[in-house]
């Protein structure tokens, strides 16, 4: 945690906090633009999952297997990541992901089979559960350090730039193959990465001299009661509940639009660019919501929400109906997240937030082939209502959990 005391010092007015105030503004721009690539990569290789199902030969089932190579490559790095991060620095851990993942994104447009794909996709799932894992390792670290429950801000660049990936996305679809659409991303996330990291790279802690005294220490894993774990994986299903669904409208939104209700490849596009959309206000807003309604009602009432609009999005017969339902969603499970993890984190430290963030992505990886199988065996639409089910389980548990720690606006 030095860099979290050189900001406290700098933020507090001591020596030398005349240069920090920039300095945390920059760290600040500089992680929200790699929570700003990591969305616009990741939408724009899910807009473009149809053509490449097309490409491959794929049907349901085995595209969802093929997708459960970004789960296996993602929740293997994510073991890993907190003790690269530990050792290296969260900085330096995010950006190599970032560039392993812009790399790793044209790889599933050159695959000719659900196998090749599935191959290609473990690469692709370790750089961006790597790059997830690293950039909100340091974004807690920036967050403590300010004092204000901003966590919300940097998911919303992820919605934000998501929107506009899947926008672009659906744009080009029609003129642009998945190949040069995906290449194309490879460059961009590239050039950003490398206009942006040296921000982050200087921004490493400079000594471990400048470390918390060991009684002043966030806890550490093997500091943390039973208690306290328990209530760790609580907050970490949470955040795991609502994920599921935001992976689940990422990778088959745009199928049910197109296969269920015959929208066009570019409304069909729009649907996520739509969910996302509406998280990424809902985030804008979180801060705001969270000061006033406190975090247990946060969750409820976003999980509720949730619930009924993905309800409405699986089962409706209209396509005006089921963007409507992706838009309700959207709003629901926008602070739902970043509030569980940040409960995580606020209860046993870092080693919190780990746990919390990796089932929490860890539902968004593997929901979408889970729901593979279930469209399989049922139907796409009947699947898809496993994201209402786990969306109420969320605010049930965020309940439950209402007296868990010192939180007295709750």
């Amino acid at each position: 945690m030095p860099q979290v005391n050189k900001l406290r010092t700098a933020l507090s007015g001591e020596r030398g906090g005349d240069t920090a105030p920039p300095s945390s503004a920059r760290l600040r721009a500089a992680l929200t633009v790699f929570f700003a690539l990591d969305g616009f990569l990741f939408a724009g290789w899910v807009v473009r999952i149809p053509a490449i199902k097309h490409q491959t030969g794929a049907s349901a089932s085995t595209l969802g297997l093929a997708l459960l190579g970004v789960s296996a490559g993602a929740v293997i790095t994510m073991m890993l990541t907190g003790r690269l991060c530990r050792r290296y620095g969260s900085h330096a851990v995010t950006v190599v992901c970032g560039v392993l993942l812009s790399l790793s994104i044209a790889l599933p447009a050159q695959t000719g089979s659900a196998l090749a794909l599935g191959l290609v996709l473990l690469a692709f799932g370790a750089a961006y559960g790597g790059l997830n894992v690293a950039m909100n390792s340091a974004a807690v670290d920036l967050v403590s350090a300010l004092r204000r429950p901003v966590m919300p801000s940097f998911h919303a660049a992820f919605s934000f730039s998501g929107m506009a990936g899947a926008g672009i996305g659906g744009l080009v679809a029609g003129s642009l193959s998945p190949a040069t659409h995906l290449f194309a991303l490879t460059g961009l996330g590239l050039l950003v990465t490398a206009v942006t990291a040296p921000v982050l790279l200087r921004g490493r802690p400079a000594a471990p001299a400048t470390e918390l005294p060991a009684a002043d220490a966030p806890d550490r894993p093997k500091g943390m009661g039973s208690r306290a774990r328990r209530i760790v994986v609580l907050f970490g299903v949470i955040a795991l509940c609502t994920a599921y669904g935001e992976g689940a409208l990422a990778e088959w939104g745009a199928l049910h639009l197109s296969q269920d209700l015959g929208a066009t490849p570019g409304l069909a596009a729009a649907g996520y660019s739509l969910f996302a959309l509406t998280m990424a206000i809902g985030r804008l807003t979180g801060t705001a919501l969270l000061e006033r309604f406190g975090q247990t009602r946060t969750l409820v009432a976003g999980g509720a929400t949730a619930a009924a609009g993905m309800l409405l999005g699986a089962l409706a017969p209209a396509v005006w109906l089921v963007l409507l339902g992706f838009a309700v969603a959207g709003l629901g499970l926008a602070n739902i997240f970043p509030v569980a993890v940040g409960r995580a984190g606020a209860l046993a430290g870092p080693s919190g937030v780990a746990a919390a963030s990796t089932l929490g992505y860890g539902g968004m990886l593997l929901g979408p082939p889970v729901i593979g199988f279930l469209a399989d065996w049922i139907s796409l639409p009947v699947a898809l209502t496993t994201v209402t089910l786990l969306a109420a389980t969320a605010a049930v548990l965020g309940w439950t959990a209402r007296n868990a720690g010192e939180h007295p606006n709750d």
